[in-house]
């Protein structure tokens, strides 16, 4: 048993914070904090459990943070606020001595680049302190890596293409909407697109590749070619992979949404003088947004997220697809929220349990590939994410040379 702080009150903050204050075995007191203290309130309301606390915090300032750890004296930290505030959230764990989990890497406010470098660099830090910080635990990052690392240890010698397939096949009603944070979700996929092939990075313009792929209990969903950033940790960790490459779904009218908003400045991170105050354009559009946490009552769908994967074993090529399907509504019914949300929170809750039972834990700064898989996807589904697997079926993909 131990106390967790929890910082971040959106969709995916809520999901977190739930689905710990369900196992009181493992996480005996948590503090939700967020820059806005009334979201915390109204998740920590609806829990109604009274080992919730909540308060206020602005994660971009160290110091803010250290006083926070400090008067609360947490095992560890669950960080489900911005990418941007990584760094200062890892130097307050750092300076307090707790533990530290998250679920997106970190990214600088003024340039939409995804890389781990700045992460990894802490690695020898929390060695010497004899603290774990465990990166990218949500679903993509996060399932998608111990998908892969199940696969190897179970189905594999050796893996040579890796294929990370996400559709969102669900209906929020609005005519334009991001299932995260608008201002991530927007600068993630207008940033070039990338993939791993034959020991290096291939940049391609953003949404240029892009073809049908066919998700269980979905169907053919047109699939667009992304950057995400477990390519980067996943090439590293398994140098066997020949080519690693990422696939998201996206609908025709946020398309055409999206295209229009590119071409009037809305999704730009660069500010402007607007009647004398700088702004930043895509913040503006963050604001009039639907805030993602507010979709989930009416979502109707499911999404489906897994690996795609060709490899050797036994001296023979095999293939093998591992998945889970989530339907909002059932998101919905479990905690009032949308299903992107609740299949990112749920491997976090996960993730930090593994770590606090001692499960996952070593000192330094780890992908969560680098761990055994078995007890993670062992307890996944008793969690809500169900998963299922196929070998040597047909695959999406049939371009491997």
């Amino acid at each position: 048993m131990g106390k967790i702080l929890i910082i971040g009150a959106g969709g995916v903050g809520n999901v977190v914070a739930q689905k710990c204050a369900r196992e009181k075995d493992i996480f005996s007191e948590i503090l939700l904090a967020s820059r806005t203290k009334s979201k915390c309130d109204a998740i920590a309301k609806n829990i109604g459990s009274n080992h919730v606390s909540t308060a206020r915090v602005d994660a971009d300032y160290v110091q803010e943070l250290i006083e926070l750890i400090n008067n609360f004296n947490p095992e560890m930290v669950i960080n489900v606020a911005l990418p941007y505030q990584d760094l200062t959230i890892m130097d307050a764990c750092l300076k307090t001595g707790v533990h530290y989990l998250d679920t997106a890497n970190y990214e600088p406010k003024d340039e939409a680049k995804f890389e781990y470098k700045w992460q990894w660099a802490y690695h020898e830090k929390f060695r010497q302190a004899g603290l774990m910080a465990l990166l990218g635990c949500g679903f993509d990052p996060g399932v998608t890596g111990i998908f892969t690392a199940y696969g190897l240890k179970h189905h594999f010698d050796e893996i040579h293409y890796l294929d990370i397939v996400d559709c969102n096949a669900g209906d929020h009603g609005k005519a334009f909407a991001t299932n995260f944070n608008p201002e991530i979700n927007i600068r993630e996929i207008t940033q070039k697109g990338k993939y791993w092939q034959n020991g290096k990075w291939n940049e391609i313009d953003p949404m240029s590749i892009h073809m049908p792929i066919e998700y269980p209990n979905i169907g053919h969903r047109e699939s667009y070619l992304l950057y995400h950033e477990e390519l980067e940790s996943l090439v590293k960790n398994i140098p066997t992979i020949k080519r690693a490459r990422f696939w998201m779904t996206f609908g025709e009218t946020y398309i055409n949404h999206l295209q229009v908003l590119q071409n009037v400045g809305m999704t730009s991170i660069k500010p402007i003088n607007y009647q004398g105050m700088e702004i930043v354009p895509l913040q503006f559009l963050k604001a009039v947004l639907p805030e993602p946490s507010d979709l989930g009552e009416n979502y109707t769908g499911e999404t489906s997220i897994g690996c795609q994967i060709k490899g050797i074993k036994n001296g023979k090529e095999r293939t093998y697809y591992i998945w889970n399907n989530c339907k909002h509504k059932d998101a919905w019914k479990d905690v009032r929220g949308q299903g992107v949300s609740y299949t990112t929170g749920v491997p976090a809750m996960l993730g930090a349990k593994m770590m606090m039972t001692g499960q996952w834990m070593k000192p330094g700064v780890y992908n969560v590939e680098e761990f055994d898989p078995d007890p993670f996807l062992n307890e996944l589904g008793k969690y809500g994410l169900p998963w299922n697997e196929e070998i040597d079926g047909p695959l999406a993909f049939n371009d491997y040379e």
